[in-house]
């Protein structure tokens, strides 16, 4: 039989009660707020930044129950020995588990001690919880410990077994162990010689900690973020793939190129595209203008909901279609029925708002209609005004929906401003759509109207983008937003 743990040994030495009490105190008031972080967590699991946040939470639960349970163990001291027994060959000793009432923590660690001279073997109780095993049975000896750990560990355990008894290293390793219900518990050692008289290794100690919990938090941990990592991976992917698509598609005007055509009643043009400030996704929104065979121009502004490539793939089908359509010389009213018509029939049903205007230089008139879409305003000699608009309802509304067509006269320096749904970011909240699914506000017309003044000191149509661009442009918006101006020339 093994002789008790000499007075000097670490183990053998309490800490004072009273401080490892206040540290117990303030662990558990840490756990206590760490709970409430958790439950604050967001619950939404299809959020990867959720789930990487309750990871966390969950690892620091776990690191901190531990930290209790040890402190515990630290303040109470080991089990107590039980009787002694008269030993089976080879001579065993055990030590019964530990009373319910120190509670289920206390049994993630246990201590065990192996007698090299005597093949003696003594557990804790709490040992023998954490490997399931039956408190009567005999503890395992050094010889007969590999056989319950995991084939692909027992070389760790032998190495660091063997470094301890012949080289005298203390053991710190994990590995895992099998119980006799086929659980699999990943146990973390700690350990050191016993020496005797002559400086030989007589016995081996040990204090064997149960880390299944903490492991698995931490793998659940890093599979969230790697889960993370790649989300953002993708999301960046599919950020660049929607700004190719928009960049291939949208007329890339930087400067203030005017169409090829020149002449009385030509369109000086400018136009800008301004991101959204709250999110990363590209949107559907889009600017075009197309000098058309019969001498005419095509203006348009629209905007598809949602975001992604998926969206900005819908955009660019619908303006290939416009342009398409608008070539043949189909009038504005008659193709947004057309566009209505393709979004409604479309494989991922989407809604839409849209302006489209034929100016006719000839004669400076304007034709135009629109669907749900904020209306153009025109600014002449100084002020402006938004023109009427004609019957519209939004795209992929309703099948079958018939669009209202209107026409304008236009002078000599007269400005259109076409915009999307965001360009002037609302101060008190989103207004609700009309029953049209416009969603401006008067107020956001009248800060556009109220730039009239400098409009008309304006030397070209991208210096009044420029002016857009300064009043709203750095502003905090919820949307994509794209403005295209168009002066008439004299």
């Amino acid at each position: 039989m093994p002789s008790p743990l000499p007075a000097d040994h670490p183990a053998a030495q309490p800490p004072p009660r009273g401080s490892v009490d206040a540290l117990i105190s303030q662990t558990r008031r840490l756990r206590g707020d760490m709970d409430a972080v958790r439950r604050d967590a967001p619950a939404d699991r299809t959020d990867p930044e959720g789930r990487w946040q309750r990871a966390l939470c969950d690892l620091a639960v776990h690191q901190l129950d531990d930290l209790d349970a040890h402190l515990s163990q630290l303040r109470d001291g080991p089990s107590a020995a039980p009787p002694e027994q008269e030993p089976a060959a080879p001579a065993v000793r055990a030590v019964p588990p530990a009373s319910p009432g120190r509670g289920s923590l206390i049994s993630r660690v246990g201590s065990a001690e192996w007698n090299l001279l005597t093949d003696e073997a003594t557990w804790s109780g709490e040992l023998y919880q954490i490997l399931g095993r039956d408190p009567a049975a005999p503890p395992l000896t050094l010889d007969e410990l590999p056989s319950v750990v995991l084939d692909e560990d027992r070389p760790r355990l032998t190495s660091m077994v063997t470094d301890c008894l012949i080289d005298g290293k203390p053991i710190d390793g994990e590995f895992r162990m099998v119980r006799p219900d086929g659980g699999v518990r990943t146990v973390h050692m700690m350990g050191e010689p016993v020496l005797d008289a002559d400086g030989s290794t007589a016995s081996m100690w040990a204090v064997l900690r149960d880390v299944s919990e903490l492991r698995r938090s931490q793998r659940t941990v890093s599979e969230t973020h790697d889960s993370l990592q790649r989300q953002r991976q993708a999301a960046r992917t599919e950020h660049r793939l929607a700004v190719e698509l928009q960049e291939a598609v949208l007329p890339p005007w930087r400067g203030s190129p005017p169409l090829p055509r020149q002449g009385p009643g030509a369109l000086d043009l400018a136009a800008r595209y301004l991101p959204s400030s709250t999110s990363s996704l590209i949107g559907g929104n889009w600017y075009d203008a197309l000098d058309m065979p019969d001498g005419q121009t095509l203006l348009s502004v629209g905007d598809l909901t949602g975001h992604g490539v998926a969206v900005t793939s819908g955009m660019a089908m619908l303006l290939g279609a416009l342009r398409g359509m608008a070539v043949a010389g189909t009038e504005p009213g008659q193709l947004m029925s057309w566009l209505n018509q393709l979004l409604d029939s479309s494989v991922q049903p989407a809604l839409g708002s849209a302006v489209c205007c034929r100016y006719r230089p000839r004669s400076r008139t304007l034709v135009w209609a629109q669907a749900g879409h904020p209306a153009p305003l025109l600014f002449r000699n100084g002020t402006g005004r938004m023109l009427a608009p004609p019957d519209g309802v939004l795209l992929g509304a309703t099948s079958g929906a018939v669009y209202g067509q209107a026409e304008v006269p236009l002078e000599p320096g007269d400005l259109l401003l076409l915009h999307t749904d965001g360009l002037v970011p609302p101060r008190w909240g989103r207004p609700r759509a009309d029953a049209t699914g416009t969603v401006e506000s008067t107020a956001d017309v009248s800060r556009l109207l109220d730039l009239a003044p400098r409009f008309q000191q304006a030397r070209s149509a991208q210096d009044c983008v420029r002016t857009v661009v300064e009043e709203f442009g750095e502003t905090e918006r919820e949307d994509d937003a794209c403005v295209l101006l168009a002066r008439v020339t004299a």
